[in-house]
């Protein structure tokens, strides 16, 4: 069982920077790949990046490429999400994931405002 607790959301202007994090429970944080997916209102649950459990690959949603980087630091079973030169179009809920041989867990989520 993992459970993931999201932090580092809030409001920011354009241009902005934040970064977010996931705290995780568990022995087998390392193990795990981790995800960002994000949910704007009235849209479904989109992809934003992922990282390897060792930390050594990352992959990108398009829409972040070159503005978010995804981190983790397994000693304390953290990943970041920071995201830097912040849009509007970045507004939505971020949620943490970690998904692996069926087993898939999700955060509360953390609120990502930007505004114009």
């Amino acid at each position: 069982q993992v459970q993931l607790v999201e932090s580092g959301g809030g409001l920011v202007q354009a241009g902005g920077s934040l970064r977010l994090s996931c705290a995780a429970s568990g022995r087998t944080f390392s193990s795990y790949p981790m995800n960002w997916f994000r949910q704007a209102p009235g849209k479904e649950r989109e992809f934003v990046a992922t990282i390897s459990g060792s930390g050594g690959l990352t992959y990108y949603a398009d829409s972040v490429k070159g503005r978010f980087t995804i981190s983790r630091d397994n000693a304390k079973n953290t990943v970041y999400l920071q995201m830097n030169s912040l849009k509007p179009e970045d507004t939505a809920v971020y949620y943490c994931n970690a998904k692996k041989s069926g087993n898939d867990y999700w955060g509360q989520g953390t609120q990502v405002t930007v505004s114009s």
